[in-house]
């Protein structure tokens, strides 16, 4: 496994070491290990939306009525 060096706020490496503290975690390498993994699986589920309308709700109004509304 490819080993990285990083420098964090002294404010998150209080927040790992307390969860380890807690049993949370084995040690500090798991604890970091899993909460950037766990970040970056919701970094990619909440990625940037596309600027683009969705199918059917254009300008038109839906159902595809000009001027009113369908429910």
């Amino acid at each position: 496994m490819p080993k990285v060096e990083i420098t964090i706020p002294e404010h998150l490496e209080m927040q790992i070491t307390q969860l380890v503290e807690q049993g949370e975690f084995l040690n500090r390498e798991e604890a970091i290990e899993d909460l950037l993994s766990t970040g970056l699986k919701a970094y990619k589920t909440s990625g940037p939306m596309d600027d683009e309308e969705e199918p059917g709700f254009g300008d038109d109004g839906m159902m595809g009525h000009e001027d009113e509304y369908v429910f």
